[in-house]
C-alpha cells in the first residue's frame, strides 16, 4: 500500500439521524461533557453566515497548499458528510473555495472543516453553509498530491477517526468518537437543561454562587 497517496473506504459513520441531533445542541455543553479535554483548536473559525454543523466526518490528509484529494473526497461524499481536511495548518494556500464549496452544497454535505486557507471568504461568509478554516487567502492550491482519504487525521491534537461525529457552532469545532456518540448527546443534552436553569435563576435573582466561597476556604485564600 502507497502510504502518502491512497484512498481507503470508511469502515463506519455514525448514524446521520442522530447526528443531527446535536444540532440543538451547543458545541460547549458537549466540550464540558468531555472533561474539556478535546477541542480543534481557535484557530478554526466559522467562516460562514452562522448556524450548527453536525455530521459523519469523511476525512482528508493533504499535502499543505495541495486539493487533489479534496476534489476525490467531494466524489466519494455522502449526504450529511462533513468533509474534514488535515492541511498541516498552512495558510500560504487556500484549499477550497466557492466552486467546491458550491458542489458540497448541491450535494447537501453537513459541512466543510479545513484544517488550513479558504478563498472566496465573502461568498461563502454570505453563505448558511457550514464551513470552518484557519485562514483566507487569495493564492489558489496545487492539485498534484500527496493525499489520503478516510485515514485518521488530528487537528491541533484532536483525533479524527473516520466517520466519527464532528460538529461545530461559533464556539468552533468538536469531534464525538464514534463509541460515545449516543451517550454524550445524553449528557449534553442534562447539561443543557441544568444551564437554562442558572439562566432563570440569574433572570429571577435566585442564582446560587455559595461554592464560590466555600471553594475559596478549602483552598485558604485570604481575604481581608
Amino acid at each position: 500500500m502507497n502510504n502518502g497517496l491512497r484512498i481507503l473506504k470508511r469502515q463506519r459513520a455514525v448514524d446521520l439521524a442522530l447526528a443531527r441531533e446535536f444540532l440543538d445542541v451547543p458545541v460547549a455543553n458537549v466540550s464540558d461533557c468531555m472533561a474539556r479535554m478535546t477541542a480543534g483548536g481557535a484557530r478554526l473559525r466559522p467562516m460562514h453566515s452562522g448556524g450548527r454543523m453536525a455530521g459523519p466526518a469523511l476525512t482528508i490528509k493533504t499535502r499543505p497548499g495541495d486539493n487533489l484529494m479534496i476534489h476525490k473526497a467531494l466524489q466519494l461524499a455522502r449526504p450529511g458528510d462533513v468533509i474534514v481536511v488535515d492541511g498541516g495548518g498552512d495558510l500560504t494556500n487556500s484549499l477550497i473555495g466557492e466552486i467546491m464549496i458550491g458542489d458540497a452544497i448541491r450535494q447537501q454535505l453537513g459541512g466543510v472543516v479545513i484544517d488550513g486557507a479558504i478563498r472566496d471568504a465573502d461568498w461563502i461568509a454570505a453563505s448558511p453553509f457550514p464551513v470552518f478554516a484557519a485562514g483566507v487567502t487569495h493564492r489558489g492550491p496545487y492539485k498534484d498530491g500527496p493525499g489520503e482519504i478516510n485515514v485518521p487525521i488530528a487537528i491541533d491534537g484532536m483525533v479524527i477517526e473516520p466517520g466519527d461525529l464532528v460538529i461545530g457552532d461559533g464556539d468552533g469545532i468538536l469531534c464525538v468518537p464514534f463509541d460515545d456518540v449516543a451517550s454524550l448527546l445524553e449528557m449534553a443534552r442534562k447539561k443543557q437543561d441544568v444551564e437554562a436553569k442558572m439562566v432563570a435563576d440569574i433572570a429571577s435573582g435566585t442564582f446560587d454562587r455559595s461554592w464560590v466561597d466555600a471553594t475559596l476556604t478549602r483552598l485558604n485564600c485570604y481575604i481581608e
